[in-house]
């Protein structure tokens, strides 16, 4: 470069380097409109195009965003691509727009006009910069990331993503090229963000960041954390999401939702992996799309009797083997199924079929995949530096710091997210276990105390804590649900209390007993009697759900069906059929996973679906409509499920006779609410006049019977004679009692005639 051009151009040789090689440290100190020194009003227009052929500044059309008469032909500094006024022509202030003129591929031109991206000022607020500071901006989906909006009567899309140890940021996509030097973004010093405003640009539109590390090196292209919609994987493209509001028609699910959630309402969940659910076979296995799960799905769902479906992570994730457990777009719904809006669709058919969604949501760990949020601006901004505190051993991911404000606020907005913005109803959260502990799964010296030397992770608290406080203010009728399996003290009790406030805890320690239990040859049950009863000692220690999850049919555990012993098909399902039973009637929400209503023999397989064709059999669709009745008694028996999280709602009537594997025990609810008698046989010996002490006299009738044959039982009777018509022989501390006649591997629910209570 000439000493005349510098002279003509204003830009130096470094400059224009600094240009060229991408390590413009300021770009709206260079580019746009700048006021040209000692010419009073006048500017000069400098912009970076490289490959352009012309760059014209020409006047916008007083009355729409047309091109009006030329003002200025710029110069292309040393045919760089840098394109700049040769002298100050243009008044300060001017409205102008860029005709750009590009070669094509067939030797042609193309033309194009655009607003200039660096003559806007700046476009998030003083508050959203302290807010997103300090942790607390609770719409952090429409201030980071791509937002369409319009600036100064521009319309055109906002991008700011944090990254505030970052040499440079740029915005890049189909609209640039993928050119990082093109589109640099502005950095907000004080909050440790980066924005651009791209006119013209509108949703739909392809992009990433390009991030130049502190120490100068240029880092994998980042997807955008804050991202509302994705390309589908094996893509990691960013995408700007669509701004047309979605149009809900669910308001009086809303308004109800709360009373539907509280402690004393059946809650009955329908866990789903929505890409294995039901594949379509003969188009090579593809899973069905949001609108088709609407078609297939929720009808199903509601059929079966459930009040929820709760679908494993559902947020984008780079690797489908991973289940959604170890997800990147935080803020977006997978791709895989269809648009943000399909979801939204789907959720909104949900409501209107009364039926509950709840989002499997994991703030535990990310993974490492580079486009990532790994060392996203070069430095471990969202992990920790220190492996023995950033990373998990147990799925080869990190951890989140949650030390850092910012981290915190970027988790709580992407729940909020899902809340707020799609009206999902609840959200259980992974591995909090893994959270509160600093040694989790690790050995002594692998992990660093707390600050007062404990094991306790006392920023994962802290985090815990904040997250459901803000979502009881702002999202009321809403759950959190904790998937935690250790003692951990209140999970489930109000932070106010000293709990973590979460609305329930998977109950991990019942599922583990009771399934040892029933794995157990029946010969040997009356050894293990305790591990069906052990459970109703800490019953309400918590606010708990029973899970049978995917957790407990995936990795060589087998099927629900497989762990059940027996010589033969039938009493396999005889064995599950008792434990639904038994399952159902327990104090707790419930939860199921898919599959395990229809006596799935085989292990899940995310590659796979269900075996369907199993309904052909009748006692596989048995077992099935054995779910769907277990939900109709559980909904319908306010005895079942109004006192679910207190110790009035259950006695036992038996709860020693182990040397014949019998359990006898009453549900209640309000005064009023009848009482019911739950009776197991887990043994494959029926057992003959077992009399058994009942709280009112005259008639009871059973309302289930696992071993009927609707079910696939033998469908023997429960009692000799006729009537079920309790005795005034005293039994178990009552006046009165029954004689019956248990089936084998089987399950009772008896109720009193409606005139004994």
């Amino acid at each position: 470069m000439t000493d005349r051009t510098e002279e003509l151009t204003g830009v130096d040789q470094k400059t224009l380097d600094a240009v060229l090689h991408g390590r413009l440290a300021d770009p709206f100190a260079l580019f746009g409109p700048h006021r040209a020194g000692g010419q009073g009003d006048l500017v000069v227009v400098r912009t970076f195009q490289p490959g352009a052929r012309a760059v014209d500044v020409v006047a916008r059309h007083p009355r729409n965003d047309q091109a009006g008469e030329l003002i200025e032909s710029l110069y292309n500094v040393n045919q760089s691509g840098l394109f700049v006024s040769g002298a100050p022509t243009m008044a300060a202030g001017r409205d102008y727009l860029l005709r750009i003129t590009w070669p094509t591929p067939s030797g042609g031109e193309f033309i194009q006009y655009t607003e200039d991206p660096y003559r806007f000022g700046l476009l998030l607020g003083d508050l959203d910069m302290h807010l997103l500071a300090e942790g607390n901006h609770r719409e952090m989906g429409r201030c980071l990331g791509a937002t369409p909006t319009t600036v100064e009567g521009v319309a055109g899309t906002r991008f700011a993503v944090w990254a505030p140890n970052a040499q440079r940021v740029s915005v890049v996509g189909d609209f640039n090229q993928w050119d990082g030097r093109r589109h640099p973004m502005r950095r907000r010093i004080e909050a440790g963000i980066w924005e651009l405003f791209v006119p013209r640009l509108r949703s739909g539109a392809r992009y990433q960041y390009e991030v130049v590390a502190p120490g100068g090196n240029v880092l994998p292209l980042k997807a955008d954390p804050v991202a509302r919609a994705t390309e589908a994987p094996p893509s990691t493209v960013s995408v700007v999401a669509s701004d047309t509001p979605f149009q809900w028609s669910d308001d009086a699910w809303m308004k109800s939702r709360a009373t539907r959630h509280q402690a004393d309402a059946p809650l009955s969940v329908y866990e789903v992996h929505a890409g294995s659910w039901l594949r379509v076979l003969e188009e090579d296995g593809r899973s069905l799309n949001w609108h088709e799960l609407g078609d297939r799905l929720i009808p199903y769902a509601t059929g079966m009797g459930f009040t929820h479906i709760e679908f494993l992570p559902i947020m984008e994730h780079p690797f489908g083997g991973s289940w959604g457990y170890q997800p990147l777009g935080l803020f977006a719904p997978s791709a895989r199924f269809g648009t943000p809006s399909a979801f939204a669709s789907f959720v909104d058919r949900c409501h209107a079929a009364g039926l509950g969604v709840i989002l499997d949501w994991v703030p535990a760990h990310f993974p490492s995949d580079a486009h990532g949020l790994v060392q996203f601006d070069g430095t471990a901004l969202y992990e920790h530096q220190d492996p023995r505190e950033g990373f998990h051993q147990d799925w080869n991911t990190l951890i989140y710091n949650l030390g850092r404000n910012e981290v915190c606020g970027f988790l709580i907005a992407s729940a909020l997210e899902w809340l707020e913005h799609y009206h999902v109803d609840g959200l259980r959260v992974d591995a909090v276990a893994s959270m509160l502990y600093r040694d989790y799964s690790r050995k002594e010296g692998e992990w660093v105390p707390n600050i007062h030397g404990g094991r306790e992770n006392l920023e994962a608290v802290a985090f815990l804590k904040q997250l459901n406080q803000v979502i009881a203010e702002r999202c009321p009728g809403a759950i959190m649900i904790a998937e935690e399996s250790t003692a951990w003290p209140g999970v489930s009790a109000p932070v106010g209390e000293g709990g973590l406030g979460f609305h329930y805890k998977w109950n991990m320690g019942w599922m583990h007993d009771t399934l040892h239990y029933m794995q157990q040859d029946p010969l040997y049950r009356t050894h293990h009697h305790h591990e069906m009863t052990f459970g109703l000692v800490y019953a309400y220690s918590e606010r708990f759900m029973l899970p049978i999850s995917h957790d407990e049919v995936v990795h060589g555990k087998g099927s629900l069906l497989n762990k059940m012993p027996g010589g033969d098909a039938f009493q396999r399902l005889a064995n599950l059929r008792a434990y639904l039973g038994f399952m159902w009637t327990h104090p707790g929400k419930k939860l199921l996973f898919m599959g395990c209503e229809i006596a799935q023999p085989t292990e899940w397989n995310h590659d796979g679906s269900p075996d369907w064709s199993l309904l052909d059999n009748p006692a596989h669709r048995g077992v099935q409509r054995l779910v769907r009745d277990l939900n109709r008694i559980y909904a319908g028996e306010p005895s079942l499920h109004k006192k679910d999280t207190s110790h009035e709602g259950f006695s036992w009537v038996i709860g020693d006779d182990n040397a014949n594997s019998v359990y006898a025990f009453l549900r209640r609810g309000d005064a009023g609410d009848p009482p019911l008698l739950v009776v197991l046989n887990m043994t494959p010996v029926a057992r003959d006049n077992y009399r058994i002490g009942v709280p009112v006299g005259t008639e009871w009738r059973d309302i289930l019977n696992t071993d009927a044959a609707v079910y696939g039982g033998s469908g023997a009777a429960i009692v000799n004679g006729e009537g079920l018509r309790a005795e005034p022989t005293p039994a178990h501390g009552m006046a009165q009692s029954l004689v019956l006649r248990l089936p084998p591997l089987s399950a009772l629910v008896l109720k009193p005639a409606p005139a004994a209570y």
